[in-house]
């Protein structure tokens, strides 16, 4: 397995990342798609408007709302896909999320009591799944859009189990 760099001043002394993932790349088919429709929506509109003696206001309004649609609706999943990491090390797992308000999450391993993961049809098609980490106290947690949720699975059991 690969291992990913992750920002040393997340982790503690000696502390070793044996596990980095994002969300699965399906959480971004949304947003391409959204992309893809406004950019021809808009392109659609200003072809039809283009010999309007207003067209140069309706090609500003276009563009304006163009680009709102696709900063809201396309770079900001995106942006968000990109600052959400998962992490297991030899000492807990982490969970990092947010662009503008960051939340975290770490649950010791020692704590881990059972390790259990979830796959439709469809996410084991893609190879990603629902991470369940159940703690000694607290109920279970849940991690939608694991790439290689299997292979996080065993890796986290057997980082749990020594």
């Amino acid at each position: 397995m690969a291992f990913v760099a992750y920002p040393d001043d997340l982790l503690a002394e000696g502390e070793q990342v044996v596990v980095h993932r994002r969300p699965h790349w399906k959480m971004l088919v949304g947003p391409v798609l959204v992309l893809l429709l406004v950019v021809g929506v808009t392109s659609f509109s200003a072809a039809v408007v283009r010999e309007q003696t207003w067209a140069p206001w309706a090609w500003l309004g276009l563009a304006a709302a163009g680009l709102a649609l696709v900063g809201r609706f396309t770079v900001y999943p995106v942006v968000r896909w990109r600052t959400t990491h998962f992490v297991v090390t030899d000492r807990r797992v982490l969970v990092r999320e947010g662009v503008v308000t960051r939340q975290g999450m770490d649950v010791p391993l020692r704590r881990i009591s059972s390790v259990q993961f979830r796959q439709g049809p469809l996410e084991r098609l893609l190879g990603s799944g629902t991470l369940v980490i159940e703690s000694d106290s607290d109920e279970a947690l849940e991690f939608d859009d694991v790439p290689g949720v299997r292979r996080v699975h065993a890796v986290l059991y057997n980082q749990v189990a020594h």
